[in-house]
């Protein structure tokens, strides 16, 4: 880790694809100082804003809450990455700790996940009855950054298969009230059945989104209602389908199903106009620091180079409420690579350079 007076990086700035200097001081971006101590950290290259992963679970792993120790290790993985800036899309753990530490990612918190009782993941979200839905959506926008987070979907073991969580009834008052409180909010929804609901009551947000259908993406385009689809995460449909086949055959076939047409269920979304940003699920099944992997990713669902990089850095940024671009006055936060990543996505598993709130840490 480096620190000085003022940093000085040289290279093509993006989104803007110029030659620019960037100085940082701070904690900054900064105009170029008339003068100061300046140290050059980088000449050449391409520079990137802070990567976003934009649905992630520091806090979390296949049990539950972790600790402290877990919760940095977690943090630093996606730091090592250059996801600088994490939309936590769930979390059973205390992780505000974090927001004292200069040299780990910015939270964006959604609070803890709000289930139907006995319809999601063991130890990770309140299991909750209808009638409480708008209480707990109220305590969760409270303690959350901005974001509440709803179990859309799950399997009801009585009818085999995947429903929806709540009555429509219910979604309208808590998501109205979420919106009064200054919250959006989002949910998790695998099916399809689920989300006419959803979008009806005006969710800002589907996490997953496998069970969109074509009537339902104009609407949500024309309103903003966003898509992170965690591409990587849905490689694991054919294995929840196997584990659970026995039992409950008619989930198992439904999940396959989703998963053999997700990649067009979600190009269409992209071609519709409908908002996409990347997004790992990392804190579960899947581990920490992989946001390189999901913006290589969301070129297999129609987005370009430039596209998939956009939906995981300074496009991400900016829907999350924090400036895009790496002009005067903009957090410090930046990942510099030797390639053009808008052209070879792959470069972004090998950046040379990540800087957080202008100091610079070893990727």
């Amino acid at each position: 880790m480096t620190e000085t007076g003022v940093l000085r990086l040289a290279g093509t700035v993006l989104p803007a694809g110029e030659q620019q200097e960037i100085h940082l001081s701070g904690g900054l971006v900064i105009d170029r100082p008339a003068a100061a101590d300046v140290t050059t950290v980088n000449t050449g290259g391409w520079i990137v804003p802070g990567l976003v992963d934009a649905h992630c679970h520091i806090g979390l792993d296949q049990r539950g809450a972790v600790d402290r120790d877990v919760q940095e290790q977690q943090a630093i993985a996606d730091r090592s990455a250059g996801a600088l800036l994490v939309r936590d899309a769930g979390s059973a753990a205390d992780t505000r700790w974090i927001d004292d530490r200069e040299d780990l990612p910015k939270i964006i918190r959604a609070g803890r996940h709000i289930a139907r009782s006995k319809r999601y993941i063991r130890n990770y979200g309140w299991e909750i009855e209808p009638e409480e839905l708008v209480a707990y959506v109220e305590q969760e926008a409270r303690r959350g950054d901005g974001w509440v987070k709803l179990v859309g979907d799950w399997i009801d073991r009585d009818a085999g298969d995947l429903t929806p969580c709540w009555p429509a009834d219910a979604l309208n008052a808590a998501i109205a009230r979420a919106h009064e409180l200054g919250a959006r909010a989002t949910a998790h929804v695998f099916g399809e059945h689920a989300l006419p609901d959803l979008l009806a009551a005006g969710i800002d947000c589907i996490e997953h989104g496998t069970g969109l259908m074509p009537d339902m993406l104009d609407q949500m385009a024309a309103n903003g209602v966003a898509v992170v689809p965690t591409i990587i995460q849905l490689e694991n449909f054919p294995a929840y389908a196997d584990q659970a086949a026995a039992k409950f055959p008619v989930y198992a076939d439904h999940m396959r199903d989703l998963y053999d047409r997700r990649r067009e269920t979600l190009r269409s979304a992209v071609e519709a106009g409908v908002p996409v940003f990347a997004g790992t699920d990392a804190g579960g099944v899947l581990g920490h620091g992989l946001i390189a992997e999901e913006i290589q990713a969301l070129t297999t669902i129609g987005l370009n180079g430039e596209q998939a990089l956009a939906a995981g850095s300074w496009s991400a940024r900016e829907w999350l409420g924090v400036p895009g671009e790496l002009n005067p006055g903009a957090p410090a936060d930046l990942v510099v690579y030797p390639e053009d990543p808008r052209k070879n996505p792959a470069v972004l598993s090998h950046p040379t350079h990540i800087v957080l709130r202008g100091r610079v840490h070893t990727p």
